[in-house]
């Protein structure tokens, strides 16, 4: 696999580079945003460290994702709630705060690539685990003026198209598929993210939050408390949850 390793430290960098290289993977180091930009269409996995000189992270995070698809990693020093919210928020697919130990990166890059295989672009791209996001016999599902298309994998909100992240849209996906269940937090994580023991994280609720937020539709995704999530209305809470 080829990595692009966004990071303008030199120390940081070599250490990262040589346990990727040990690990199979193919380098390309850039330090400034303007040659990530330039250099991401080539890569696998992408790297993504914050404090870059030319432009801020998250900005850059922003951009990459406009034009690019491939599992990426925050790798950051920022530790702040508010920052690793604003990350996933931006696109990425898992945060990790430094200092860390490099065996632990080694396989979230590992799990973050293995849920994401099945995502070589947003063109044409299909769910992570398709059997979990098909249903009405293919056709979109539609609850008030909110339709998902799950083959297409679009939603459009009164006609018009939202466009949601990738992970966004796999759960709003998920959900769809199957709109007259509750989903457990676990099972989300697990057929979402690959992984059942991220329910400590915000991973899921910071994706839920934004799927709201970009439709407009706050009751699109109902909370069920204590236990996860369903497919809402998108006017009206129900059985008097709202959402959280």
């Amino acid at each position: 696999m080829h990595a692009l390793l966004v990071e303008d430290d030199d120390r940081m960098a070599r250490a990262l580079g040589t346990a990727l290289a040990q690990r199979g993977h193919t380098v390309r180091r850039v330090g400034r945003a303007l040659d990530a930009l330039r250099h991401v269409h080539e890569a696998e996995f992408v790297l993504l460290d914050l404090g870059l000189p030319d432009l801020d992270g998250l900005e850059l995070l922003r951009r990459l994702r406009t034009v690019c698809d491939a599992p990426l990693i925050v790798v950051t020093a920022r530790c702040e709630e508010r920052d690793i919210v604003q990350g996933l928020r931006a696109g990425a697919d898992d945060y990790v705060v430094k200092p860390f130990r490099m065996a632990e990166l080694m396989a979230r890059i590992d799990t973050v690539r293995r849920r994401t295989d099945s995502h070589p672009g947003r063109a044409g791209a299909h769910p992570a685990h398709p059997a979990d996001v098909t249903g009405a016999g293919g056709r979109p599902v539609r609850t008030g003026d909110v339709e998902v298309d799950l083959a297409g994998r679009t939603v459009t909100v009164a006609g018009a198209e939202v466009r949601l992240t990738r992970r966004e849209f796999d759960v709003l996906a998920f959900l769809a598929a199957r709109p007259g269940e509750v989903h457990s937090r676990e099972v989300i994580l697990d057929r979402i993210w690959g992984d059942a023991f991220l329910t400590a994280s915000r991973s899921l609720d910071v994706h839920v939050a934004g799927i709201r937020a970009k439709t407009g539709r706050s009751h699109l995704v109902r909370t069920v408390r204590g236990f996860g999530y369903q497919l809402g209305s998108p006017t009206a809470p129900a059985d008097g949850d709202g959402p959280r």
